[in-house]
């Protein structure tokens, strides 16, 4: 009994040992694969030949088209998505506030008689309404309940749009409503990719912080110091955007069957690997053409309006800017969807293998 019961201590701390080392010799595995794909080091220069990769995309307005196209392709699926997320959106959020934007239109007609004069002056007033409701909405201060609503609907219009354009890219004969009762399985997944996202955005969180800080000392009235915080502030945002570019591409990798979400995380910056400011201008140019377009859409209703409720003031009381800019920006939300899942398809079929 004696020599049974020194064996077994003796047993375990062997077995202990062994699975520690394994442990660590799977760590150090996996460091090693990682830092394989990625050429870059801290605080040393890298050569072209470790990180220079191909990426075959169409011009930038090219490719546009070529999201539009798709969708319009399959407009009849797609128009069936908007109107059920624009008809959640009614129920569960409501549309812009009527009130906020004719106090809005009264305030820049006044406060503005003696800046803008005849058609200019009508078009000034239609592009700074539009400014002004691009940037806060209409909306006012959510309640918490509309705030988990717009996260949730969001992210099952983004779901229900990948799963929607991944099957019917390969062939397959889909509904909308297959999309909307087959596209929310890996939502948990994707809800960590977003609360990734939000841990990528501390950095332009700390910009806003310092700009409310050094704007209220006096300290951007000029001179060095206001330099060295733009630099800083510049740097920050970078550093945000330079995060951000591959987990767009996560969002789409995790809805695959079986991913999990550090594996898409991994895969979704080996894909970026010498290619990262390439993709991020394409996601740029996504984000710039939605402001052109929103104000090519948007001015010209504004224009209108602020002209009919001149004339017949009780138009006024007629919600149509909110309900056009809410349908502008469901059909912006799906299209932008539709952009990112195309590029990432895009960079998928380029598969060219990083230098090493």
């Amino acid at each position: 009994m004696p020599r049974t019961s020194k064996k077994k201590p003796q047993t375990k701390r062997k077995k202990l040992a062994a699975v520690v080392k394994k442990s660590l010799f799977s760590v150090r595995t996996q460091i090693k694969t990682f830092l394989k794909s990625r050429p870059h080091r801290s605080f040393r220069l890298s050569k072209r030949r470790d990180y220079n990769r191909s990426l075959k995309l169409p011009g930038y307005v090219a490719f546009g088209r070529q999201v539009t196209n798709t969708l319009w392709r399959y407009k009849k699926i797609f128009v069936s998505l908007g109107v059920v997320y624009a008809a959640l959106t009614i129920v569960l959020i409501g549309i812009g506030s009527q009130q906020t934007y004719l106090t809005l239109a009264s305030t820049l007609r006044d406060t503005g008689s003696q800046i803008f004069q005849g058609n200019i002056g009508l078009l000034g007033q239609a592009a700074l309404i539009f400014i002004s409701i691009s940037s806060s909405g209409l909306t006012g201060t959510p309640t918490e309940a509309q705030q988990i609503y717009v996260v949730i609907l969001g992210l099952l219009v983004w779901l229900t749009t990948v799963w929607l354009l991944r099957h019917l890219l390969a062939g397959h004969t889909v509904k909308m409503r297959d999309g909307l009762y087959n596209a929310g399985a890996p939502i948990i997944s994707t809800v960590l990719i977003v609360l990734v996202m939000v841990v990528q955005l501390i950095p332009v969180g700390l910009a806003v912080v310092g700009f409310a800080a050094a704007n209220s000392s006096g300290l951007l009235a000029g001179g060095v110091a206001a330099m060295l915080f733009w630099f800083g502030a510049a740097l920050l945002v970078v550093m945000s955007l330079y995060l951000l570019t591959s987990s767009f591409f996560a969002l789409v990798i995790v809805t695959l069957p079986g991913m999990y979400p550090l594996r898409a995380l991994k895969t979704a910056g080996d894909m970026m690997v010498g290619r990262r400011l390439r993709i991020l201008l394409r996601i740029a140019w996504m984000m710039i053409a939605i402001i052109v377009a929103g104000a090519v859409v948007l001015v010209p209703i504004i224009m209108i309006n602020i002209g009919l409720t001149n004339l017949w003031p009780a138009i006024g009381n007629v919600p149509v800017v909110p309900v056009v800019l809410m349908l502008f920006s469901v059909v912006a939300f799906i299209w932008s969807a539709s952009y990112i899942y195309l590029l990432y398809r895009k960079i998928v079929d380029d598969d060219a293998k990083p230098a090493l």
